[in-house]
């Protein structure tokens, strides 16, 4: 197993849980979000307010399908990413999926204490963040449940999702 991707929903840890596996594993992390900021040259908060969602799913699209060539390594990739056009499908079949998967009140509170404000939560009152988050959330998932492994990413024990990755691997 030369990738695996890491899915789940925006602000459950992705990167942050990334970065440490990929330590553990010697192995390379990248998160989408910046590989599309540093392509680009924009915020993914100023490239949603000028050009929309759609186009960004698209070009989102075309960098997780560049990750496929990827060896030893981790991808966090956007909540969305393993929705549009059901690319839940290529990334089983070009690597190993993790979907962290929090419960909805810890989401919502993740998301209104971030440090960087999401785009699809970006000025809404609580009310508005937690419908916006359980309706997404039901749509996505899904998608997300497609994943080779579910881990539970309340409280991250990175040892215990190395030795689930770790068994996982012997599988392939």
């Amino acid at each position: 197993m030369n990738r695996i991707y890491l899915i789940g929903f925006m602000g459950v840890g992705k990167s942050t849980i990334g970065k440490k596996l990929a330590n553990k594993l010697n192995y390379n992390f990248v998160d989408i979000d910046e590989l599309f900021e540093n392509k680009y040259k924009v915020s993914i908060n100023a490239f949603f307010e000028k050009y929309g969602e759609k186009l960004f799913r698209e070009l989102e699209n075309k960098l997780l399908y560049d990750t496929f060539s990827y060896e030893k390594t981790i991808i966090s990739t956007g909540g969305g990413t393993p929705c549009y056009r059901d690319a839940i499908d290529d990334i089983n079949s070009y690597g190993t999926s993790i979907y962290l998967r929090m419960p909805t009140e810890a989401l919502i509170n993740r998301l209104e204490n971030a440090i960087r404000p999401r785009p699809l939560i970006k000025g809404k009152s609580h009310d508005e963040i937690k419908s916006d988050v359980e309706k997404l959330l039901a749509e996505r998932e899904q998608y997300y449940n497609k994943a080779n492994i579910i881990f539970d990413a309340i409280s991250p024990d990175v040892d215990k999702l190395l030795l689930t990755v770790e068994s996982h691997m012997d599988k392939i």
